[in-house]
This record gives C-alpha cells, structure tokens and sequence, in this order.
C-alpha cells in the first residue's frame, strides 16, 4: 500500500491523500447521519480531490457507513424547505457521481437511506460482512429524496427497486451482491477498496477518466446514441502522451510510465 503524503481534515469528513488515492472517511458519530453541515463537509472533502487518480469513501467509527439522514433534523420542516435539503442532497451526490474519477463505496455497517443512496453515487461499492443496505424510508413516512428511487432502479432493475422502496426491506452483504447492488463482499472492506483504487492508479489516467465519462454519458441513451459518444471519447485518447507511452510500453515489453497527459 503506498504511504499517505498528506493529511487534511474537515470537522466531519477525514480526508487523507495516500498515495494517489484520496480516501475520505465520514466522521459524524455515532452513525455518520447526514444533515447539512457532513453534506458540506463532503463537497469541501471534493475539491480536495487534485491530481488524484481514484476516491474511497468509508464510514468512521465502525459501525455505519452512513446509517441514514438525521432524522431529528428533518421531523420539523416544512415542504419548501425539505425540498431545499433534497435539492441539496442531490446536489453533492451528482457532484460524486460526476467526479472525472472512480469512486469506491466500502460500506463497513449500516447504509441506509441517505447511505444507500450515497453509496449508490459511487462507482463501486464493496461490502463489509456487517453491511446492511435500504431505502426504509417508507417506514417514516416519507420517500427517498436523495436520488435513491432513481438510482436504485440503474443499480438492481425497476422490479427489485420496487420492493425494496415499497416495503422498506434491508439487505445484508451477500444478497447486496446477489441483486447487483453492491460488487463483492469482504472482511477488510477498507483494504480491499484502496487496492482496487491503486490498481486503478495504476492505469492510463485519461484513459480511465474517459472510460468513466462514456458509461456516465452513454447511460439511458439508446445504443446507437451511446456508441456515437464512446467512439468519439476512443478518438480523443489517440490526441493524448498517455496512448502513445501505453503503446509504446506494449510493443517494448515493459511497464508503462502514464502521466496523465
């Protein structure tokens, strides 16, 4: 694993540069809720993001990843202003989403409602044993409002999106991964993120940004449309350095040196 070059910190977000991962650790306890000031924190933690080449985002304290919104914040507003914290909440879920490099989820405990749809804002998402996913939110007598009905249905199909909203059912890990919701399960979830994200590292940096803007672009496009957009974004790599050392480094037998130029 490399060693950490730097260190920032937010009052509820950890964010540590190691290597060319930036790992970000929500730190709200004892559950990680999320209200507006982690959500701020979060979007702050993303300009952070530099020259890195891969995201983990984890969950402090050990026992949530994100167990879900705070509910003692929310019980009093208005619609107005409960449509205000939706809007916001998606907002810096979209940001994550939408950031030019992989993100990986490791859930190490509860990711529930605002969790789940934060995870699901991640490209990847790694479950710990304990992991428990769901959109309960249907037992409080509301919805999802953090793109979670939207999501879900690209992560597990309308169907089992369906029953997991109507009945506000959790899964564990092993049925996470069953249904597509989640991609492996594993005892050091943290670990096992942050060598995915080296191995990512690892590769052609444009390249994999590229990869990632043709999947987030090509999605919900008819087929023809989503080729039109890859075969244009498979154009651009051939104006880039990174191409021709990857090339190069293929046809000379030896490991690549991308810079990400």
């Amino acid at each position: 694993m490399s060693v950490m070059k730097a260190q920032h910190r937010l009052s509820l977000v950890q964010s540590d540069r190691r290597g060319e991962v930036l790992v970000l650790t929500l730190d709200r306890p004892p559950v990680n809720a999320l209200n507006r000031e982690i959500l701020a924190d979060l979007a702050a933690a993303l300009d952070q993001l530099g020259d890195a080449r891969a995201v983990v985002i984890t969950g402090g304290g050990g026992k949530a990843f994100v167990a879900g919104a705070d509910i003692a914040a929310m019980k009093d507003l208005d619609p107005v202003t409960a449509m205000t914290f939706a809007a916001e909440g998606q907002a810096v879920l979209d940001r994550l989403e939408a950031l030019p490099v992989p993100v990986i989820a490791a859930v190490n405990g509860f990711a529930l409602g605002g969790g789940c749809e934060l995870a699901m804002a991640c490209d990847i998402i790694l479950a710990a044993p304990g992991a428990q996913f769901g959109q309960p939110e249907v037992k409080l007598g509301v919805i999802p409002g953090f793109g979670g009905t939207q999501r879900l249905v690209r992560r597990v199909g309308s169907q089992r999106a369906r029953e997991l909203c109507f009945t506000g059912r959790v899964v564990k890990a092993d049925e996470a991964v069953a249904i597509g919701l989640a991609l492996k399960a594993g005892d050091d979830v943290v670990a096992e993120a942050l060598a995915m994200a080296e191995a990512i590292a690892k590769n052609g940096p444009v390249a994999v940004r590229l990869c990632k803007r043709a999947i987030l672009d090509g999605d919900g496009l008819p087929l023809g449309a989503a080729q039109v957009a890859e075969r244009q974004l498979f154009g651009l790599c051939f104006a880039t350095a990174d191409q021709r050392e990857g090339m190069r480094a293929f046809l000379e037998k030896r490991k690549p040196n991308f810079t990400g130029a």
